[in-house]
């Protein structure tokens, strides 16, 4: 086994978009880590999902080796996603490395995710190769964006490589720099074992498979381990390390990264974060690795009511790739019995909902997202509420109040007019406005989360034509005038379509989730009527007509009498049927929240 000082273990950071898993396809191919025959483009994104948007959502580890100066690396490389969604996966990434490529794209220079990856890198003491991609496109701007580099990281302009992945421009440069800058992995041999979990994945043949870097000590082919913090012992029953393949081994020491295979069956016995050791010499668990915190919640129904038990076993096995999915039990007199969901944003949402249906053939149905707000009640006590129908009675409340974000906004200069309008119609307060260069700005402002977790992300590209980028952090809890927009049907309240909305946009807000139901709700035999009620007072209503039957059809003369007791006939009996009728809502329409804009 090689000695530690050969192995390199480095991630890959920028902002969305700017080439990481094609610049990683070029450091496999140069390494020779796959031939001709397995590669393809971003080969490390293999989600289906992945290649149709072309994001990455899941970081994703390979191991190559290099040749330089006559002595074998062994480089563990980890590709990481770019959205702010998926910071969560980039910081988990960032524990197992002790360096990390920033790739900044010439063309767009720096923007907001960059920086605050980069701060993530920098507060786990990681060494920084910054990398300029794309120098072939006709659009850079080599020297500038060198210039930005150089004033975000504070490195000298012959430190900035010059790279374009997609002609294989500056690649060698990279893996040498990687060698050379990025310290090789400290810790002892023969230390107890303290190994921490990356990530997981449910193979549905054998088990979970487990995913980690050895910190101290080795582990061996067969060893019985302990997880620390769920106290569940194994069997290593196989041991490797990742290329595109497994690779399966015999040992695995200190600095390196490998999987482990031991037939655990349950998901819940897994936790991301959570420390390997031997289970007869037992070592401490390794610090320094928080929970992360969901900022949307919502809820999954399934649409069949008798697949909810199916419905939990997929969220567990999801719950093991995606360790940011918080979720919990609950029911709703509309949908049944579902589970309450936590999620990173509307991206992370939109994704769990996607998987859930290709990976585990789900349908189903979310509810109106919402945020956690916190409400404190006139006796004293705080309660928190993570769902519209969780919202005490206004009487016996004393104040609400919602979470906060700082959010930082770097744009060109020509769209500060339209991008200040925007933050301030989603209540937001304008901070600080400061020019990078002479056409790059940076805005920050406080804004409450509630505001921006539905569309503000897709209405800040669409103004901006899609420069500005935007990155944002909790701050905190401030007091709001929030009320609960409840909607009712023919007078009955329909929980799944309540909102928590603050009480200055509940009647624009009201009246246009009418006017949209209006449009899906079809029609019935009876006239329904839909109406949004902030307590007891309607603010908005819309009536969805009724189907008419032609009663008279068989009347033709006669008298006006006759046909005015059939029509007297036909009222009573639509008055009937309205009382013990129930309104059909689609699927849409639980889906019409989302579409207000």
């Amino acid at each position: 086994m090689k000695g530690m000082e050969n192995i390199r273990n480095f991630c890959i950071i920028a902002h969305i978009d700017h080439g990481k898993s094609t610049l990683a396809d070029r450091l496999l191919e140069f390494t020779g880590t796959l031939n001709q025959r397995q590669m393809q483009a971003q080969v490390l994104d293999n989600m289906d999902l992945e290649r149709e948007k072309g994001i990455t959502i899941k970081a994703h580890a390979i191991q190559m080796n290099y040749r330089l100066d006559g002595r074998e690396y062994t480089l563990n490389l980890i590709d990481t996603p770019g959205h702010v969604d998926f910071s969560y996966e980039v910081s988990r990434s960032i524990a197992a490395c002790e360096g990390a490529l920033l790739i900044v794209d010439a063309a767009q220079g720096i923007q907001a995710q960059t920086i605050s990856n980069l701060y993530l890198a920098l507060d786990h003491n990681l060494e920084i190769i910054p990398v300029m991609n794309k120098i072939d496109l006709p659009a850079a701007m080599p020297e500038e964006v060198t210039d930005q580099i150089v004033d975000l990281i504070g490195c000298k302009r012959e430190d900035v490589i010059r790279a374009s992945a997609k002609e294989g421009i500056g690649i060698e440069e990279i893996l040498k720099a990687a060698v050379n800058r990025i310290p090789p992995p400290t810790g002892n041999t023969n230390a107890p074992l303290q190994a921490m979990i990356f990530d997981s994945v449910f193979n549905s043949f054998r088990g979970i498979e487990v995913y980690f870097r050895v910190f101290n000590g080795a582990i061996r082919k067969n060893d019985k381990v302990k997880f620390v913090n769920t106290g569940m012992e194994y069997n290593a029953d196989e041991i490797g390390v990742l290329k595109l393949d497994k690779h399966p081994c015999d040992e695995i020491s200190t600095g390196n990264v490998g999987y482990l295979i031991s037939g655990i069956k349950v998901a819940k016995e897994v936790k991301v974060g959570d420390t390997i050791t031997h289970a007869n010499r037992p070592g401490e668990a390794i610090k320094g690795f928080e929970n992360v915190k969901p900022m949307v919640f919502a809820g999954i129904y399934p649409v069949e009511t008798s697949e909810f038990e199916e419905l939990r076993a997929s969220m567990e096995k999801l719950q093991l790739n995606d360790a940011a999915l918080v979720w919990e039990p609950e029911t709703s007199a509309a949908l049944g019995f579902g589970f309450r969901c936590g999620f990173l944003g509307m991206l992370h949402m939109e994704i769990v909902q996607e998987r859930l249906e290709r990976e585990f053939g789900m349908t189903v149905i979310t509810t109106v997202p919402s945020v956690e707000f916190r409400a404190t009640l006139t006796s004293g006590s705080v309660i928190t509420i993570n769902a519209p129908s969780e919202m005490p009675d206004p009487t016996t409340m004393a104040f609400i109040e919602e979470p906060f974000i700082a959010a930082q906004i770097i744009s060109k200069a020509e769209f500060i007019g339209p991008i200040i309008t925007l933050c301030m119609d989603k209540r937001g307060i304008i901070k600080n406005q400061v020019y990078l260069t002479s056409d790059r700005v940076e805005l920050s402002f406080d804004m409450p989360l509630s505001e921006i977790v539905f569309d503000f992300f897709d209405k800040l590209k669409t103004i901006s034509k899609g420069y500005a980028s935007l990155d944002y952090h909790l701050i905190g809890f401030r007091e709001s005038d929030m009320v609960k927009l409840d909607v009712m049907l023919n007078g009955d309240r329909v929980d799944a379509l309540s909102a928590i909305v603050h009480r200055a946009k509940s009647y624009e807000w009201g009246r246009k989730l009418c006017e949209k139901l209006k449009e899906l709700i079809p029609r019935h035999m009876f006239e329904v009527a839909i109406q949004a009620s902030i307590g007891q007072k309607i603010i908005a209503r819309e009536t969805v007509s009724a189907m008419r039957k032609n009663v008279l059809a068989k009347c033709y003369g006669g008298d006006i009498s006759r046909k005015r007791k059939l029509l007297e006939k036909q009222k009573k009996g639509k008055k009937r049927m309205r009382q013990i009728g129930t309104v059909e809502v689609p699927q849409e329409a639980f889906m019409a929240v989302l579409k207000i804009n």
